[in-house]
């Protein structure tokens, strides 16, 4: 009651006031902030709600929503009579606004050059998206927050302009790309955004394929930057690419040692910032600390099985089902058992930055992540939102084989008989696929999944095609497990939990033939099938 009474008394009290009172009054408000750095966050969402509701039709209004962002961003803020100047260390944005409140100009300037105008600004602040605007300036705030002192700070900002010239050098097509898409995935260094005083450095390096059964397909990006890291590394400080370009016998350009160019030892790092942050194994994080020699911070990491990272679904007992619903209205259904996923070689966590010290080493890095990006495609594959169809439903299982492989165990359509899809993501442009319980109708079936990355798209294919074929033999159906052993001990594809991604370094002692799929999945699926 006493709490009802207080709000009655400011209703009453604040009835009579203005919209631009009463946003001046949380300006205030938010100027007494005990901690300037970080304004009262209560404070700063009804000062929002206030400007959501004018629509920002004066330039008082507008000014006081630049600020709002600025300040959110960490940024400095001043103004005249007609112009917002949103600032930080190696940069600013200066905001020419009309009587009105809108937007006639904004302009970026770097450290050390003079204002340009930017178009994407000054369209964003048009619309007034200020939500995107937003989200623009903290990519542009991040590209220049450089840590350090002056001198620092501009030490690396002149190693990052380097980095940058080299990276945008290293960026021609590859041969053979017939698509956007195909050069994200296949090119060096995938697509560049060029930078733009508006804009930082951005890379595309992995578009996912779509089949069909999602809305889109992901994009993933990473923005390059430089942060401070407790350990000093040598950053160039010039180009380590000779002019003109040069070439080894197998077309990859040849980079000066950083012992031959300028150089200098300083506590910091290149980053690879990613968008949105990738779900990868331990083993792929230690793999790209082998690469760059710099250890993945992995102190806020959160692990979890890989699966649990990726796909959503409900639980029952340590299991996951989820269900993924087909543009026809077929619904398919996929358990993960926990037992196999819940192991220490399918522990993953969500990686937000890689570091690095050399733009040698970035072509490698982004492998690795298309790599595990295509694994994270294939199995999240096997879900969406929608609801549960009903009983028609397939049931099918899918349990890891390896760091990049895993099984998919499904009911024959003709013959009350089970059988195993193999899939091994052998690199992110070669995926190879072996069915085991039945012969393989033909090769479209690998096709199918090396083109869509899709788990439900290629089982409904393989599915249709066993119902369409002739019944198998009694000796197809019944297939002696120990043939299994011996074809899948033919295929590098079957190695163990514990293999390391290296291909070369695994012995048949090491092989886990799919055979174990195969035989457990028989109990657990059928286990599954009573319980549905």
């Amino acid at each position: 009651m006493k709490r009802n009474s207080l709000i009655s008394n400011l209703q009453k009290k604040f009835a009579q006031r203005s919209w631009n009172d009463t946003l001046l009054l949380v300006q205030r408000c938010m100027d007494k902030s005990r901690d300037e750095s970080k304004p009262c966050e209560p404070l700063i969402r009804s000062l929002e709600r206030l400007q959501d509701v004018l629509h920002a039709p004066n330039t008082s209004v507008t000014r006081s929503r630049l600020e709002v962002i600025a300040k959110q961003q960490g940024m400095g803020f001043h103004f005249t009579e007609d112009t917002c100047y949103l600032t930080a260390d190696l940069f600013y944005l200066e905001v020419l606004l009309l009587p009105c409140g809108g937007v006639q100009k904004v302009k970026v300037a770097l450290h050390g050059e003079g204002p340009v105008p930017s178009e994407s600004f000054l369209k964003t602040l048009r619309s007034k998206d200020f939500e995107a605007f937003s989200v623009m300036l903290k990519d542009l705030f991040t590209q220049y927050n450089i840590p350090g002192d002056s001198e620092m700070k501009l030490k690396l900002l002149e190693s990052l302009r380097f980095l940058v010239r080299d990276l945008q050098k290293l960026s021609g097509e590859p041969e053979n790309c017939d698509s956007q898409q195909q050069l994200v995935n296949n090119s060096r260094i995938g697509h560049l955004i060029a930078v733009k005083e508006d804009s930082p450095l951005m890379i595309l390096f992995y578009e996912s394929p779509n089949d069909g059964t999602t809305a889109s397909s992901v994009i993933q990006a990473a923005q390059v930057t430089v942060d401070a890291s407790s350990v000093p590394h040598r950053l160039q400080m010039a180009s380590v690419l000779p002019e003109p370009l040069q070439l080894d016998s197998q077309g990859c350009p040849v980079f000066a040692p950083l012992s031959e160019v300028p150089n200098e030892t300083l506590p910091a790092c290149f980053l690879l910032r990613l968008k949105p942050p990738v779900p990868m194994l331990t083993s792929f994080v230690e793999e790209l600390s082998l690469i760059t020699d710099v250890a993945v911070a992995q102190t806020d990491l959160q692990w979890a099985p890989l699966h649990r990272l990726l796909v959503a679904g409900s639980h029952r007992s340590s299991d996951l089902l989820t269900e993924k619903l087909l543009p026809d209205g077929e619904m398919h259904r996929y358990v993960f058992p926990g037992a196999t996923w819940d192991v220490p070689g399918q522990k993953a966590a969500l990686v937000e930055a890689v570091p690095f010290t050399h733009p040698a080493q970035v072509p490698a890095l982004l492998q690795l992540l298309r790599h595990q990006c295509a694994v994270n495609t294939l199995l999240r594959s096997c879900s969406s939102p929608e609801s549960a169809a009903g009983p028609e439903s397939q049931l099918l299982e899918v349990r890891p084989e390896s760091a990049t492989s895993f099984s998919v165990t499904f009911t024959h359509p003709s013959v009350d008989s089970l059988c195993v899809l193999l899939v091994n993501v052998c690199s992110p442009q070669q995926i190879t696929c072996r069915i085991f319980g039945v012969e393989t109708p033909d090769a479209s079936v690998e096709d199918h999944m090396k083109n869509f990355l899709s788990i439900p798209g290629t089982m409904k294919m393989l599915l249709s095609r066993l119902q369409s074929a002739s019944p198998p033999t009694s000796a197809d159906a019944d297939k002696d497990p120990s043939a299994l052993v011996e074809i899948a001990a033919e295929d590098p594809a079957t190695v163990s939990q514990n293999a390391p991604l290296q291909e070369d370094s695994v012995s048949q002692t090491e092989i886990n033939p799919s055979v174990n799929s195969y035989l457990c999945s028989a109990v657990g699926l059928c286990a599954q099938q009573a319980e549905l």
